[in-house]
C-alpha cells in the first residue's frame, strides 16, 4: 500500500464496502456454507440497487485532534509538519518513506528531506485528503 494510502486509511478508516461488494467465504471455511451445499435460489426477484447517499465528508482536523488526544501526543505539530503527522498516525516518518511519498504525490524538487520538501508534502497530503472526500480547513491546506 502506498504511503498516502496509509495516511488516508488512518484518517478515513476502513468502511464496509456494502452488500454485493463484500468478499464471499468459500464453502467449508469458517463462516462460509458447509461443503457440498448448493446456494439456495431465492424465489423473490432482487430489488434494484438503491443509489447510495453521499457519505458524510470526514472532518480531517477533528479526526487528527481526536487521535492526538487518544494517543497522548499533544506536542506533535501535525498541523504543519509531515513528520509529526506521520508519527501521529503510526506511520514511520523516515526520509525513505517521505521520499516515497514525494514520488507518489509528484514532488519535483530534490528529495533530500529539506524543509521545502516537507512543507510541500504536508500541503499535498492535505490537498489529497480534501480531493478524496475529506473536510480539510483552509488553515491546513496552506
Amino acid at each position: 500500500m502506498s504511503i498516502f494510502g496509509k495516511i488516508k486509511d488512518a484518517i478515513f478508516g476502513h468502511k464496509d464496502p456494502g452488500p454485493g461488494n463484500r468478499p464471499t467465504i468459500p464453502a467449508g471455511m469458517a463462516g462460509g456454507p458447509p461443503l457440498g451445499q448448493q446456494p439456495q435460489a431465492t424465489a423473490q426477484p432482487q430489488a434494484a440497487p438503491q443509489a447510495l447517499a453521499p457519505a458524510e465528508p470526514v472532518d480531517v482536523d477533528q479526526v487528527l485532534s481526536d487521535i492526538s488526544r487518544q494517543r497522548g501526543n499533544p506536542d506533535l505539530k501535525y498541523k504543519t509538519s509531515i513528520v509529526d503527522l506521520m508519527k501521529l498516525l503510526g506511520i514511520v516518518s523516515s526520509l525513505e518513506n517521505r521520499k516515497e511519498l514525494a514520488q507518489e504525490l509528484g514532488y519535483t524538487g530534490e528529495r533530500d528531506g529539506s524543509a521545502e520538501m516537507n512543507i510541500w508534502l504536508h500541503k499535498a497530503v492535505m490537498k489529497g485528503l480534501a480531493d478524496n472526500g475529506g473536510k480539510v480547513p483552509a488553515s491546513l491546506l496552506g
